[in-house]
């Protein structure tokens, strides 16, 4: 029988710190980002009036998201699964947003 934890540890971007979440946060998080809409939906995660650049809320967002999880591991009071969840869908979204994409092959004609 395999024992098989309960812990996806996942790094959002090269140079950013690995991330340890329970299988259960991070599958949401992942479920949700089908009905993520980065015009619609980041301004309201940042509670700001336009959402900055690609790349540019990835740092906030971190730092919010590790708040939230220190809560979560203490058992405190004022921890918001749901906040949790939409700062990982948003971490997971600018993470893609802003890696670099790579360039299409020219189309070369004989």
């Amino acid at each position: 029988m395999t024992i098989m934890s309960n812990v996806i540890a996942f790094q959002p971007r090269p140079g950013q710190p690995h991330l340890r979440r329970p299988r259960l946060l991070v599958r949401a998080a992942r479920a949700g980002q089908a009905g993520w809409r980065r015009s619609r939906d980041l301004h309201r995660v940042l509670k700001c009036e336009t959402p900055p650049p690609a790349g540019k809320a990835l740092s906030r967002l971190l730092a919010e998201e590790e708040r939230l999880d220190l809560f979560r591991r203490s058992g405190q009071a004022g921890y918001d699964m749901h906040r949790h969840i939409l700062l990982l869908i948003a971490i997971l979204a600018e993470t893609a947003e802003a890696a670099p994409r790579p360039v299409p092959n020219p189309v070369t004609c004989p």
